[in-house]
């Protein structure tokens, strides 16, 4: 009798074992689905977008061209969620764009950091590039100009300084070796300026050059982060 009891027992307690293995194997199995289907639905609501990103620190003016946009602009991937509206997304977005102030590396790139050239010299009916050494005019802003920098031109008429050109855009600034200032480089003096003028006041823009009747004034303009 005592040997049937213990066998019934026993036989209880594995049954409870098994009840219990298979209650756990269970629960196991509804958790990993459940977590797989949380899984999907995060999948399926995260939807990538591409973006461009800083590469590399764009200075301000610094214009973006075929020859150094690997240098200045990567592809990435976003969440669609976090990409701004006016996020830069397309290579047709990236057509003749200058910085309009310092850009640090890794920032998400959008149109607000950036102006089309061909915006600005929109206003002139035939815009060409006329250039001028800096012992030409009496000032040049202490020498620091470069590219995208905006200036004033007054001309000296009978002893009064007249403002003559408002907002020039200046293309380009070479040093003393003839060498072009990077934007990037803040302390070397432009002693040679190129800049943006119409076709129609290239004469009397010489004409002031020759007299030595020109002074230039330089837009400052706040920096982000100033």
């Amino acid at each position: 009798m005592k040997g049937s009891k213990r066998k019934k027992e026993q036989g209880t307690a594995s049954r409870a074992v098994a009840g219990v293995s298979l209650a756990a194997l269970v629960a196991a199995v509804a958790v990993f689905v459940i977590l797989t289907q949380m899984e999907k639905s995060m999948l399926a609501d995260y939807e990538k977008g591409t973006v461009y990103m800083a590469a590399a620190a764009i200075p301000r003016g610094q214009r973006i061209t075929e020859e150094n946009f690997a240098e200045y602009f990567s592809k990435g991937e976003l969440d669609v969620k976090y990409i701004p509206r006016t996020a830069l997304t397309v290579l047709e977005q990236i057509q003749d764009l200058a910085a309009v102030y310092d850009v640090e590396p890794g920032v998400v790139l959008t149109e607000g950091m950036f102006e089309k050239v061909s915006d600005v010299l929109g206003h002139m009916a035939e815009p060409v590039i006329a250039g001028f050494k800096a012992d030409d005019v009496y000032q040049v802003a202490g020498g620091i100009l470069r590219a995208g920098d905006r200036i004033h031109i007054y001309s000296v008429r009978e002893g009064e300084e007249v403002i003559s050109w408002e907002e020039v855009y200046i293309q380009q600034v070479f040093d003393a070796s003839g060498e072009t200032i990077p934007n990037g480089d803040r302390t070397t003096a432009a002693q040679r300026v190129n800049v943006y003028l119409d076709k129609s006041d290239v004469e009397l823009f010489y004409q002031g050059l020759a007299q030595g009747s020109l002074r230039v004034v330089k837009i400052c303009t706040q920096e982000v982060g100033d």
